[in-house]
């Protein structure tokens, strides 16, 4: 039986299918074709006035750091008294099935992101992709962006790895590489329609394959290319973290749409992470379909996601806080 949806969440469930399946358009919208194109072409993003965004040149990447200014003087809310006065960062991996590269939506995101945690910085890295960098770039990069934020002097205890999508599978394999390397975890993770299972052998991909709006019904999507993970075996934990021991691991927030393939990808590893004794937040949204949290704040499903993203950072937060 369906889960509880709304009309408007309805709506948008319709209108992304109907995009990812225009006739005119064939397979190019599934497998990421239409969306690379737009990406290069849009405009240039426009930050919000209270917001400063600085960009981070990397040895092999960037990054862009969204930040709060301080309206008396126009400087960013950290710029004179260190990291610590920003209240903590957020680092933010984008999806795109490990092709795409990051665009103003996820700017947008970062907003958000900044607004839901009560002003944290975010700091989302434009990794190397597919096919031109295949695995491990995109993790290697993470890794970087990861230290960088470590290097910056930024307290773990209030620092939050978020991922869409394939990088939803990204923030636990940079976890995983974190923990298997004796390096200081986050305070928390956060996930959205992560891509764990790149074998794509999970129940979903077939019980979910005719009613996904946006991968279904072909296997010319972006879920299908093997690119990324070229001359590697997929079920390399740190390509599919499914395959993962999640021991040590610090509490995570799973958010899923209930008519995805990738549905199975995040309630696998819930169950996995759990069985190690992982504090996990499974959130199954009914009718909604791959990362829907891209609609912001413009149909109740989407609101409420976001919402709850927001209560996870703020309550872990203040238990950190209180603990120490």
């Amino acid at each position: 039986m369906e889960r509880k949806t709304s009309i408007r969440g309805r709506t948008a469930r319709k209108m992304v299918r109907l995009a990812n399946h225009f006739p005119l358009f064939g397979n190019k919208a599934q497998n990421g074709e239409i969306r690379m194109k737009l990406s290069e072409r849009e405009k240039i993003w426009e930050c919000p006035a209270h917001l400063q965004l600085e960009v981070i040149g990397m040895e092999n990447f960037r990054m862009e750091l969204l930040k709060k200014r301080d309206n008396r003087n126009g400087l960013p809310d950290n710029a004179s008294g260190g990291v610590e006065s920003a209240g903590g960062i957020i680092l933010q991996l984008h999806g795109g099935g490990y092709y795409g590269k990051l665009h103003n939506t996820y700017r947008d995101m970062a907003g958000l992101y900044n607004e839901i945690s009560n002003g944290m910085d975010v700091l989302s890295i434009d990794y190397r992709v597919a096919p031109e960098y295949p695995f491990p770039a995109a993790l290697e990069d993470a890794v970087a962006a990861y230290q960088w934020v470590l290097d910056q002097g930024y307290n773990t205890e209030k620092l939050f790895v978020a991922g869409d999508s394939a990088g939803g599978g990204l923030a636990l394999s940079l976890c995983l590489y974190l923990r298997n390397h004796g390096l200081k975890l986050p305070a928390g993770i956060i996930t959205m329609s992560a891509w764990t299972d790149l074998t794509k052998s999970g129940e979903s991909y077939e019980e979910n394959f005719d009613i996904d709006p946006i991968f279904g019904g072909t296997k010319d999507s972006l879920v299908y290319k093997e690119g990324y993970y070229k001359g590697e075996n997929p079920e390399n934990p740190y390509i599919s973290p499914i395959n993962g021991d999640f021991s040590g691991f610090p509490p995570m927030l799973m958010q899923v749409g209930e008519y995805e393939m990738l549905l199975s990808d995040t309630l696998e590893v819930v169950k996995k992470a759990r069985e190690k004794g992982v504090l996990v937040k499974e959130h199954v949204y009914g009718g909604m379909f791959h990362v829907f949290q891209m609609g912001l704040l413009l149909y109740p499903e989407a609101k409420e996601a976001w919402v709850e993203a927001g209560r996870f950072i703020r309550k872990l937060s203040k238990e950190r806080r209180t603990a120490q």
